[in-house]
């Protein structure tokens, strides 16, 4: 694999994943007379296809990031996804106490970027 296509591929995988994921953990939350069985299954068919996304983008990732530069990269995602997910699929716009605290989260996600 060319090695930029390894340093792009794996963000826009986890992007991928974390919409799967993002709605296997919360999207049930939209219909809460749902029977819980229902909302569990659903989510776990859901987090099978994330983690065919997951994965590879871990595998192929790791040729040019480290193990916890890839965490990092897919928490930053997560965070991201979700504040998109909130507004949109809950109708839950992110406060901006929320926001800060998400601005925080992400500045200090970035120094696991930086070398010594």
């Amino acid at each position: 694999m060319a090695p930029q296509l390894a340093y792009v591929l794996p963000p826009v995988l986890l992007v991928f994943s974390n919409v799967f994921m993002t709605f296997a953990w919360y999207g049930h939350l939209k219909h809460p007379t749902a029977p819980l069985w229902v909302a569990v299954m659903a989510s776990w068919g859901l987090a099978f296809f994330e983690y065919w996304l997951a994965v590879p983008a871990n595998r192929i990732g790791h040729a040019v990031y480290s193990a916890a530069q890839l965490k990092t990269m897919q928490e930053a995602i997560t965070l991201v996804v979700f504040a998109i997910f909130s507004a949109l699929w809950l109708r839950e716009p992110m406060a901006p106490s929320q926001l800060l605290g998400f601005a925080f989260i992400a500045v200090g996600a970035g120094l696991v970027f930086f070398k010594p």
